[in-house]
């Protein structure tokens, strides 16, 4: 037995010793060669393996290694060593700068070019710098990159893209926003929305003639593109990111209460009539107060009823990477759900809140065929499942808004009718039915489902030629999308109620019934939507062509594009035929000894829409770049001023999209044979009729292509290797822009417009970029961006009538200005009514807006209408942020601004008492309510104040206090902190437990505060701030990487 126990004993303390054999400590520092400074956060792993650490502030490190295993040592910059760990356990490593490395790569037009060597203007984000709490990728885009002007005008779920131009609008075409490219690919900003950050590799923006002459006419208006990440060679990385968000609305429109409304609506009668009826009694006013029965005398506050204070949204994002010498892949897929801020009603058995589920997938592989042969696997869908009120969101919010809150409640408790086994809904008569809207009723009656989906599928074969000349490839794409969406409606038409009679002692009330004639119904009916289906085909070729001879570098490529499109939905001959364009691109970029480079670069396109004689346009550019500080007599200055580039492009762009979207073919006329208000009427009771024949467009065979002459000085600068600066002044001349010929008047008898490229205009600017990085010794790090965009545009020819007065003229004004008239003040009395310039827009007296005379003729009209404010999309844009942090801990924060920028709160929408009839979209009544603002602010008997923010109050619309004029205009600037996060980055010694390479969690905000002088509404909504409002956004999140 004694024998026994002492094998046991052996073989323990054997394996003991085995199991501390098989792993050691290893120590050691990693210095760079060229500085011989210790490098803080150098990487340094087990190879092969996910174990590992990163250096201390003085570059040392310790780790657990396996024996015989070796140390990968890497960090940005540097090339990657590979150590074997010595008996003593102790390494010294030595980085070499890696110079490829530090030649950062830019993605171009078809390409990529190192920005050393790049002459184009073109600007470039961080795919992190993309990551905010929201599932729409393009409410990132404001500020956040110079050149480019975004505002977000709704925050309703599948509705809040961002509208963003690149270096302003210079065109009156019906395409004004960039050529959007995934992958090479021509899509929507639906589908950039929808793109998740995770997946981006590289974001860029092409802003002049020679970055974006290859594409066209395609890219007249600048290009937005990225490129989405491919596996790399390694073990498999597994990375999730998962977030949890709650929404609230930024700013909520507030609305005078009930008591309010209804005693200045009494105000409104009798101001403009003091022996009209009242609106509303005193008794109905006093029991209202009261709160007698809510029944009888509503007070309805819709929103508080309607609208949640908050809501809760999810995002899911996961992907794999990984591969071997034959293969790499990387697959991604997500899932996003995000919810509207509408209430439900249980009773109803279905939700009709908004609920927009979004779901995408991704998948990027490469495959090496041989050695000189790859072929590119992308394959991408994105689809989305909607449910929502049946007019959506934002229609909703006007109706909850606009809506009568006294005339009835939303809805009577099943004991006021126990045989009912339906919603009792509350409504009013106007004239003899029921119709009023109510909120309650128009959200909880049904829902609208849609579904969209759009898939890519792609393929490119790529294939290096340097065993015929070295640097020689070449490669063919092709790609195929499948657009479609549908929606149905499912609805009931509600019973609506109101109190028939009333016992005032016994506070007893009947109800009945409003709208039998209309047949209510109980059940959910269906009625079919829209259907939409599309088809995309596009085909590339490419031959490329990269070589250095000693201190030379010259490139060539020669591309060629053909794009195909076909809409299965066509309500006409034209629209039934494919959309089709082509194209031939090329460039050639030449450097001497990394300091003098030159670019060629040319567009050849054709476009259908033009005749034989004006099809095709050739668009070429070119530029020019001096590294100064790559010369010898700058090497003393290299310690403060490591960089300093001059550079110059010129360039010919041109835009096929101008006039309306429909214009398919310019050289052919458009004939309605049957359009029915151009025909005739007989008989005895003239009720037989045959059609007549319009001319909807007319043929000219003269009109082509609008032309841009674009040119770019830039400087690229770098001070003590942390403050890098771009600055770069534009210009812009177009010509040729399609214009109605006011030449040709409409008595002439011509049924349609005659249109010709007559119109011309110019623009200029600045963008300016600044970005600030600094590494401590004591391991921390402080980063620093800010941008700046000042775009003004003008005209330069503009058809219009020979005006008498000078003001009225377009040229010289912006192509964004608002023309209006001038308020001065609102009238004092009828005195003064009768002894100033008589106003031609209605009838007015004391309080209402007095405006002024300009050409001086003693009369008020549209001939005194005057260029006011600035231009309603913004000439300044601005953004500036920070990150700081450490290993562990982090605080980032980003400003977004604008300025420059007018418009116009909507004064027909937010006129009080108004009474809007029904039309084909609507068939409902609505009496549009008091806001607070105005409340508080208007002219009356009491306040004669002539510069109140509402003039004398009406029950009808008064034509002349809601033309455009400086009344209701507003200064658009403001600036907002668009995004804070915190975030900390877990333990190693925590997350290996776990088999976690690394895990991070953080809490993030967007849109949390706005300093704006206007109050009525979030100033980003423009005029129309009655809609659905943009969102404040708190997020929790944690990303985990394996």
């Amino acid at each position: 037995m004694e024998k026994i126990r002492l094998i046991y004993l052996i073989l323990i303390l054997f394996c003991c010793c085995q199991l501390s054999a098989q792993n050691k400590t290893v120590t050691g520092q990693v210095t760079a060669a060229n500085s011989e400074e210790p490098i803080i956060g150098a990487s340094v792993v087990v190879r092969g393996t996910s174990n590992g650490t990163i250096t201390d502030i003085d570059g040392n490190f310790s780790l657990s290694v396996p024996v015989g295993k070796e140390l990968q040592i890497s960090y940005i910059g540097y090339i990657t060593q590979y150590v074997k760990v010595p008996k003593n356990n102790k390494v010294s490593v030595v980085l070499e700068e890696d110079s490829k490395a530090l030649d950062e790569v830019v993605v171009v037009a078809f390409g990529t070019q190192k920005k050393e060597s790049m002459i184009s203007s073109i600007e470039t984000i961080k795919p992190a710098e993309l990551k905010v709490p929201s599932s729409n990728l393009t409410t990132a885009l404001a500020g956040r990159m110079s050149g480019v002007i975004a505002y977000q005008r709704s925050g309703e779920p599948g509705k809040d893209n961002a509208d963003f131009f690149i270096r302003g609008v210079t065109t009156f075409g019906y395409k004004k926003d960039p050529l959007i490219l995934i992958d090479g690919i021509e899509t929507t900003t639906t589908e950039l929305a929808r793109l998740q950050p995770d997946d981006i590799a590289a974001f860029s923006i092409l802003k002049d003639a020679t970055a974006t002459a290859l594409y066209g006419a395609r890219g007249a208006n600048g290009v937005i593109q990225v490129a989405t990440k491919e596996g790399k060679e390694g073990a498999t990385k597994v990375s999730i990111r998962v977030e949890n968000s709650f929404s609230s609305n930024t700013k909520n429109v507030e609305l005078a209460d009930p008591i309010t409304f209804m005693q200045l609506a009494n105000e409104a009668v009798r101001t403009r009539n003091p022996l009209a009826p009242l609106a509303y009694s005193r008794e109905k006013i006093d029991n209202t107060i009261k709160g007698t029965n809510p029944y009888v005398y509503p007070a309805n506050d819709w929103r508080k009823l309607l609208v949640k204070d908050m809501t809760a949204n999810q995002r899911v994002n996961m992907n794999v990477s990984g591969g071997g010498k034959l293969a790499r892949y990387y697959i991604a897929a997500s899932f996003s759900k995000d919810n509207g801020n509408l209430k439900s009603n249980s009773m109803n058995g279905f939700d009709n809140n908004i609920n927009l589920r979004s779901y995408q997938l991704r998948s990027n592989i490469n495959i090496n065929l041989t050695k000189t042969t790859e072929a590119v696997v992308r394959l991408s869908g994105t689809f989305d499942d909607y449910r929502g009120p049946l007019d959506g969101g934002d229609v909703m919010y006007k109706k909850i808004v606009r809506s009568n809150p006294v005339l009835f409640p939303a809805y009577y408790p099943s004991d006021a009718l126990p045989t009912a086994e339906h919603l009792l809904y509350g409504n009013a008569i106007r004239e003899t039915e029921a119709n009023y809207t109510n909120p309650y009723a128009e959200l909880t009656k049904g829902y609208k489902d849609y579904s969209r989906s759009t898939m890519d599928a792609q393929f490119e074969l790529k294939q290096d030629l340097s065993f015929i000349t070295k640097g020689l490839n070449i490669r063919g794409l092709y790609n195929t999308s499948r657009y479609s969406y549908f929606d149905v409606n499912r609805s009931f038409n509600p019973y609506y109620y109101n109190v028939s009679s009333y016992d005032k002692k016994t506070n007893q009330y009947n109800i009945g019934l409003l709208n039998e004639k209309s047949n209510p119904t109980d059940y959910l009916g269906y009625s079919e939507g829209w259907k939409d289906i599309q088809s995309t085909t596009y085909i590339e070729a490419a031959m490329q062509y990269n070589r250095s001879f000693d201190i030379h570098e010259v490139s060539g490529l020669l591309v060629y594009q053909q794009r195909e499109k076909i809409n299965a939905n066509s309500g006409s001959l034209q629209k039934s035929l494919p959309y089709r364009n082509q194209g031939l691109s090329g460039r050639f970029t030449y450097s001497y000894d990394s300091r003098y480079m030159a670019e060629l670069n040319f567009g050849y396109n054709g476009s259908e829409r033009f005749y034989k004689n004006e099809r095709w346009g050739f668009f070429p550019a070119a530029g020019l770049a001096w590294v100064i500080s790559n010369e010898k007599f700058w090497r003393p200055m290299n310690k403060v001023i490591p960089k300093l580039k001059l550079k110059a492009t010129y360039g010919l762009v041109g835009n096929d999209a101008i006039g309306d979207e429909n214009d398919r073919f310019f050289y052919l006329s458009e004939v309605d044979p049957n359009d029915s208000g151009k025909g005739y009427w007989f008989g005895t009771n003239f009720d037989e009729g045959k059609p007549g024949v319009t001319v909807k467009r007319y043929d000219n065979r003269l009109i082509t292509w609008e032309r841009a002459k674009k040119a770019n000085y830039g400087l690229e600068l770098t001070l003590f290797d942390a403050l890098n600066i771009q600055l770069d002044y534009f210009t812009e001349h177009r010509t040729n822009i399609l214009m109605d010929r006011a030449s040709i008047p409409a008595d002439m008898g011509l049924a349609a417009k005659v249109r010709a490229n007559v119109g011309e205009a110019k623009a200029n600017g600045v963008d300016l970029s600044v970005d600030y990085n600094k590494f401590f010794r004591n391991g921390y790090w402080l980063q620093a961006h800010g941008n700046f965009t000042y775009a003004h545009s003008e005209f330069l020819k503009y058809e219009e009538p020979a005006y008498n007065e000078k003001y009225r003229s377009h040229i010289g004004q912006s192509l964004n200005q608002w023309y209006g008239l001038i308020a001065e003040r609102l009238f004092i009395d009828e005195y003064d009514v009768q002894n100033s310039p008589k106003q031609t827009f209605g009838e007015y007296g004391a309080g209402d807006i007095k405006y002024r005379d300009v050409n001086g003729d003693g009369q008020i009209t549209d001939a005194d209408m005057v260029p006011l404010g600035y231009p309603t999309v913004p000439e300044i844009v601005y953004g500036f942020g920070f990150s700081f942090g450490n290993q562990r801990f982090d605080i980032s924060a980003f400003f977004q601004g604008s300025a420059r920028s007018s418009f116009w709160i909507d004064a027909k929408a937010t006129s009080p008492f108004q009474h809007i009839n029904p039309t084909d979209d609507d068939p409902y009544h609505q009496d549009i309510p008091l806001l607070k603002a105005y409340a508080n602010d208007h002219w009356s008997e009491s306040n004669r104040n002539l510069y109140a923010m509402w003039p004398r109050l009406s029950t009808t619309v008064i034509e002349n206090n809601v033309r455009t004029s400086s009344w209701f205009m507003r200064n658009g600037a403001f600036l907002r902190l668009k995004t804070l996060e915190v975030g900390y980055t877990l333990p190693e010694s925590w997350t290996k437990k776990a088999y976690i390479s690394s895990a991070r969690v953080y809490c993030s905000g967007n849109n949390l505060l706005l300093l704006s002088g206007f109050k009525l509404w979030d100033i980003e909504m423009g005029g129309s701030g009655l809609g659905y409002p943009i969102q404040r956004v708190i997020n929790l999140g944690v990303q985990i990487n394996f």
